[in-house]
């Protein structure tokens, strides 16, 4: 009985390390790249789309939303120069749906936090009762992680196949509201994060959250082979 707790738990675990590592991998692209955004602007010409607006003044602009999604900001009212004059970046509408994406963002940080802690509480629970931790673990996170690994891998092929299109199923899936549908002739936010950007960004994610997964499989690999009985 208590080897199959272990392994449900061990398990378990995995899973919360291959989530904690994705959404790290998200964090990492966004906040953690230094000349991302303005990298991704120039690709882009996001500046021709916009009337008079400096580089400078975008990438203050794109601080304070990413300041905002992390809740380091009260509200997305940020006001710069646009055409000669100050003006809101922002239209309600868009800062209306950008609240819904800091709760997305907010509420991954939280399940990512609960992540952390259920890992730690199996490595407790499996001390405490004497269990082995070096044979449980390595195993377990290895079976686990291969396995939530390949359903990413799967998800992100079938996404890679159609961006657009499942771009607008996460959306759906995520939001009870058309928020999201943007004009580009009014709201800013669709001319600075193009579809072009969006697919970038999940690809350098993924890419990222790759390497890191495949990290975590040979070490736990490596450990379970030193082990007698390995495999």
């Amino acid at each position: 009985m208590k080897d199959h707790i272990y392994t449900v738990s061990g398990i378990l675990s995995a899973f919360c390390l291959m989530f904690t590592l994705l959404i790290t991998s998200v964090e990492a692209v966004c906040y953690w790249t230094p000349g991302y955004f303005e990298k991704e602007y120039t690709r882009y010409q996001v500046l021709d789309r916009l009337p008079s607006m400096t580089m400078e003044d975008l990438l203050t602009v794109t601080d304070e939303m990413m300041d905002y999604l992390k809740g380091d900001r009260p509200d997305l009212h940020v006001r710069t120069t646009m055409g000669g004059e100050e003006r809101e970046f922002f239209t309600e509408r868009e800062i209306a749906h950008m609240e819904d994406v800091q709760g997305l963002f907010l509420t991954a940080i939280l399940l990512r936090r609960a992540c952390l802690g259920f890992i730690l509480l199996t490595v407790a629970g499996i001390l405490l009762t004497k269990g082995d931790l070096r044979q449980v673990l390595p195993k377990t996170i290895f079976w686990g992680s291969l396995l939530f690994f390949g359903i990413a891998a799967v998800l992100g092929m079938i996404v890679s196949t159609d961006f657009s299109k499942y771009f607008i199923v996460f959306h759906h899936i995520f939001f009870d509201n058309d928020l999201w549908i943007l004009d580009p002739s009014v709201d800013m936010l669709i001319n600075i994060v193009p579809e072009g950007f969006f697919s970038d960004t999940a690809a350098r994610i993924l890419i990222l959250y790759g390497l890191s997964a495949l990290v975590v499989l040979l070490v736990s690999f490596i450990l379970m082979r030193r082990k007698k009985g390995s495999i």
